[in-house]
């Protein structure tokens, strides 16, 4: 688990982390239990080979190298969010396309909503069909931060996961608020980073969760539907930031 930091935004991104690395561990303990799965066919007739930890980057590789997508739509009873996926996260983009395109991500729903941190999606307590038990490399990019929009994948906690290996399959659409400039520079110094004074205006004035930068893998971001996130985000929840009514999601591959 990570450390709290003595500052505003350091809280709520360690609140924010508290609740991914929760989400992430109970899914993915329910993908270990079906680790052993064979091939399962969506509504589509599609198929989805459950990976395991030994094969998961050999396939993802392969699988970006013939599938070059990189814009997706995801769905909701709120409306549209259309999220552009980042060429330089090629596996993490690529599991999502490969995730999508089987119809995975169709049994799926924001199952955890943290306002002013993030919407929490990807997993249903109804799913049916079973991804296997892997995990993603890393891919951190110091061009890609947790600002408002940003689109990055849950994991395990550190003391078990001490790569940072991402989930395979929870992801989050970040919300978060503005920070000021010396929450900016005091995580700076925790985190070994250096923001160019472009994403420092972007926090200054957008917002995000830059106590998120370097923990967690950003693969892409919202580039149409922020209004839809923000009504997701306005879901009543019970004690545990699990919306009382279900937001459904399906997700699906679109041109540029």
């Amino acid at each position: 688990m990570k450390k709290i930091l003595c500052s505003t935004v350091a809280l709520r991104s360690f609140l924010l982390a508290s609740c991914l690395l929760a989400a992430a561990a109970c899914n993915q303990n329910a993908a270990d239990g079906n680790a052993d799965a064979t091939e399962t066919a969506n509504s589509s007739g599609q198929q989805l080979e459950p990976l395991t930890s030994e094969n998961a980057v050999e396939v993802l590789t392969a699988y970006e190298q013939q599938h070059p997508d990189s814009l997706a739509l995801i769905t909701t009873r709120h409306g549209s969010i259309k999220v552009k996926l980042y060429k330089d996260t090629p596996l993490h983009r690529a599991n999502f396309v490969r995730l999508t395109k089987a119809g995975f991500y169709n049994e799926g729903e924001f199952y955890r909503v943290v306002q002013g941190f993030a919407i929490q999606g990807g997993d249903s307590d109804e799913r049916d069909m079973r991804q296997g038990s892997y995990k993603i490399p890393q891919e951190f990019n110091p061009k890609h931060i947790h600002k408002r929009g940003a689109l990055a994948m849950a994991r395990y906690g550190d003391e078990r996961n001490p790569e940072k290996e991402s989930s395979s399959h929870n992801f989050y659409i970040v919300t978060g608020k503005p920070v000021t400039l010396e929450e900016l520079r005091a995580l700076e110094a925790q985190h070994g980073i250096k923001y160019t004074p472009e994403q420092i205006q972007t926090y200054l004035k957008l917002g995000g969760e830059p106590g998120l930068d370097t923990e967690y893998t950003v693969f892409g971001e919202v580039v149409d539907g922020m209004d839809v996130v923000e009504q997701i985000e306005k879901e009543p929840v019970d004690a545990s930031d699990w919306p009382r009514q279900i937001v459904q999601h399906t997700v699906k591959i679109v041109n540029e």
